[in-house]
Parts: C-alpha cells; structure tokens; sequence
C-alpha cells in the first residue's frame, strides 16, 4: 500500500440532470494516473460529501472502487453521527479502500473525549486505523494537542495519521512530533512546499484534479534537493490558487474540469455557478501561471 505521494482529492462529477455520473468520475482518474497520480481520497470536501445523500456517498465509493487494484484508495468517510460514520468505514473497507478518513464531528459542541471515541468507534469498525482529517477551518474543532485525550487517541494506534487541511505549518510538525509512526499529509494545495519542509509524507489536494502534472513537478523538485525552484512553482500555483478561490473552489474546479472536457457539472446548491467575470480571471491565472494545464 503506498500511502505517501501526491492523492487527489477527487471532485465527484454529476450529469445534466445532477445525477452522479460514474462515467465522468472514471474519466477523471484515468486522467490523473496518467499524470502521475499516487493515489486518491475519494467522498471528502472536494467531493461534495456533505451535500449527498447517504446512498449517494456510498454510490461515489462504488464507483471509485473500480480502480482499488490500480492505485491507493482512501475513502471519506466523516459524519456528525458515529453510527453513520462507522457504517460507511464497513462498508468502504468491503469495497477495497485501503484506507478510510473522517472528519471529527461538527455541530454539536463535541468534547475531545467524545470525538476520540468517535475515531476509535471508526477504526473498529473499519478493522484498520483512520486518517484524521483536521480541518478547522471548516468543521470548527481544531486539534488540541495540549488535551490527553487527543494526545492518547493520536498515540492509540487507531489513528493512521493526519490529513492537515490547516494553515498552521507548526501544527503539522508537532503532529509528527508527536507521535513520528503517524503519517501526515498536507491538505492544503498552497502549502505544500511548506508542508514537505516541515515533514508530511505527502499532499492531498483540491486543485490535483485540474493541476497535477503541475504539482507532480512541484513534489519530485523538492524531494530531488531544489528548495528554491520549488518554492518558486509554488508561488505561480498560488497566483492561479487565488483566482480559484476568489470564484469557490469547489464551482471553479468544476468550470475548470469542463474547459479541460472531463463533464464535472456543477457544484450543488448552496454553491454558486462560476460568473463570467470570475472565468475570465481562471483563464487568465492559468495562462499567466500554468499554460500547460489548459
């Protein structure tokens, strides 16, 4: 099982009537293996999770499923009900997945002894240990690694390592700092130079579905020695990061996906479509920044 490199944060594709449409899906990860691709991490935020149904969740696994003898599959498989989480971990690991990640439960005011238990719950029912996606920014529960029950669940063995979807750098080092077995995998596109420097095994990223040859060159020019070429691809990767964000990642994503002729569709309300404006600026960052990638 490799689980170090550069995972995919896969988008989940729909067609014209806001189905799944599993054909795109298999369109996009033939695309991204044969650009290098190491694995991908299949139903998390760039997928829309938590604007599916339960069933459609379990049907974007299925579907990704397909290539578990191919590449490193991990699935997604967070929810605010621990039932719902550990169900979805069953049935991922039944599916092939080689792993499974969870977001810590939002909503409620979880306390860390409450959110331990929910991870370990996972990791019983999945019959392997769990990625921990810590995305604060999001979710609202951020790590603390002052709390002994945070620390004794990152030091349990039910927890494989962190997906560190934070801008806190100094996080991710005392994350491996803190228990060095744990793997650590930036989370963040517009951080992984700095993610790299500071130890993680890996990037899962967003924009890897539309920029990977792009930050496959990023990754193989830091690990061969070149820290200051690195940084300076990072830096154009950001310029079309910004331009990303500023119109929604996740809806500029799809328009991009589109532009490239993998049929993304759109992102589901709440989110909004891309406005002309907002293309006119995507099209300009990449062909300033990353010519090759459309």
């Amino acid at each position: 099982m490799q689980m170090k490199g550069i995972f995919v944060a896969s988008v989940t594709p729909f067609d014209a009537q806001n189905k799944i449409s599993e054909s795109a899906l298999h369109s996009l990860m033939e695309r991204n293996l044969r650009q290098g691709a190491d694995g991908f991490f299949i139903g998390g935020s760039s997928g829309e999770c938590f604007l599916l149904s339960h069933e459609e969740r379990l049907a974007v696994l299925r579907a990704a499923a397909a290539y578990r003898d191919r590449t490193t599959l991990i699935a997604h498989v967070g929810a605010i009900s621990t039932a719902e989480a550990a169900d979805f971990a069953r049935q991922a690991k039944a599916m092939g997945y080689a792993a499974v990640a969870a977001t810590p439960p939002f909503y409620y005011g979880f306390t860390p002894r409450e959110i331990a238990g929910y991870y370990h719950a996972i990791a019983r029912a999945a019959g392997m240990p769990v990625l921990l996606y810590n995305f604060p920014h999001n979710t609202h529960k951020p790590l603390d690694l002052n709390d002994r029950d945070t620390v004794q669940m990152l030091r349990s063995g039910d927890i494989l390592g962190v997906k560190h979807t934070n801008y806190d750098v100094f996080e991710l080092e005392r994350i491996k700092h803190l228990n060095p077995d744990l793997l650590v995998f930036d989370g963040f596109d517009e951080t992984m130079v700095a993610g790299l420097a500071l130890g993680a095994d890996g990037a899962i990223g967003s924009t890897f579905n539309v920029m990977l040859p792009e930050y496959r060159r990023i990754y193989d020019t830091f690990l061969a020695g070149d820290f200051r070429k690195a940084r300076q691809m990072q830096i154009r990767a950001n310029n079309v990061m910004e331009a990303l964000c500023r119109a929604g990642l996740i809806p500029a994503v799809k328009y991009v996906l589109e532009r490239q002729g993998i049929p993304a569709g759109k992102a589901r309300p709440p989110f909004t479509p891309v406005s002309e404006t907002q293309r006119r600026e995507i099209d300009r960052a990449f062909a300033e920044n990353c010519p090759g990638e459309y």
